[in-house]
């Protein structure tokens, strides 16, 4: 019996109702916990428990994959690169055996834990909905996040889709529940380490950290520059550091997409332009600072600035101090 277009559609969202998802089957903490990550179990295409893990390892040491989602990407590329390069073994875009014994050895902990839902995760006030029009923005009293779901993604350095697959059936809006998230913190304790000089490469899109040895000692994905309005050139000093910053508009930027020929202000927070921490340079209208939107980091344009995820500008700003020279170079892709 053949069926007609309408019953072959019908036949197809039944299997596929039927079928369980594979990202949400395989994301599990025994499953991420144990993984080994190979050249089979890392994936650009889809996350893998693999991927998560080896994010997760090398967001704790400080060489940042961006956005934690599962899938090794070209952030999560850079950072394993750089990790080698730290260590003076072969940097290469494969996970090797003398990286991974390195990293293993340096931290073997599980990378997986449960959380309970606190009062402050929930209680808001949260956004209907992000304007994309930073003129729409100018109004609103606090630029907070949309949901508790994406504060606990960003708390957690992940992406939101990540956080669901980890914990279906969730909704993350009641104190008291407990969740599966992923562990960043760096187990350490203590101050951070202190940056004696930031490199910024325009090209590669990146941010490391040296300190006074000239030992590589923070890396970070970035979105550097556009063509509407590139990057500066040279060496830079970190002027001032401005936590949970006001955004002031100058209409004299022309920036793409923005209309208004006066200037203005928007309110901080997380969901701010230039995100949770302002690190301003000594160029004027140029600074290091976070963002919005953390999956584009390394994927988008940006206004002229460096722009980093919010735990990573963070990060930054606690490791240098007024008078850090901040160096752009522009080196071969």
């Amino acid at each position: 019996m053949s069926l007609g277009k309408a019953g072959q559609i019908f036949v197809f969202l039944l299997f596929a109702l039927a079928a369980p998802p594979v990202f949400a089957a395989e994301m599990t903490a025994d499953a991420i916990n144990s993984a080994q990550p190979s050249k089979k179990t890392l994936s650009n295409e889809k996350p893998t428990p693999a991927g998560v893990r080896l994010q997760v390892l090398l967001d704790r040491a400080h060489f940042s994959p961006g956005e934690i989602d599962g899938r090794f990407g070209e952030n999560a590329k850079k950072a394993l690169r750089a990790y080698a390069e730290a260590r003076q073994l072969p940097s290469s875009d494969v996970l090797t055996e003398d990286v991974w014994k390195a990293m293993m050895q340096a931290d073997g902990r599980p990378v997986m834990a449960t959380y309970t839902v606190m009062e402050q995760d929930v209680a808001g006030p949260f956004l209907r909905k992000l304007p994309s029009k930073m003129e729409d923005m100018k109004e609103i009293p606090k630029l907070g996040f949309t949901s508790p779901r994406e504060a606990l993604a960003e708390k957690f350095h992940m992406s939101e889709q990540l956080l669901i697959a980890l914990n279906p059936g969730r909704h993350f809006d009641r104190a008291g529940d407990s969740i599966v998230v992923v562990d960043t913190s760096s187990g350490g304790g203590g101050a951070p380490a202190k940056a004696d000089r930031v490199e910024v490469d325009k090209v590669r899109q990146t941010v490391k950290l040296f300190d006074k040895s000239n030992a590589l000692i923070g890396f970070y994905p970035a979105t550097v520059g556009s063509e509407e309005k590139p990057s500066p050139s040279g060496t830079l000093k970190i002027t001032e550091i401005s936590r949970n910053p006001y955004y002031r508009y100058n209409p004299a930027y022309h920036f793409k997409g923005v209309r208004s020929r006066k200037p203005f202000t928007i309110k901080p927070g997380p969901n701010n332009p230039v995100g949770t921490v302002w690190i301003n340079l000594s160029a004027e209208g140029y600074g290091i600072h976070g963002t919005p939107s953390p999956e584009k980091i390394s994927k988008a344009e940006s206004h002229g600035c460096v722009r980093l995820t919010n735990w990573d500008a963070e990060r930054v700003a606690a490791s240098v101090s007024k008078g850090t020279p901040v160096a752009f170079a522009e080196s071969s892709p």
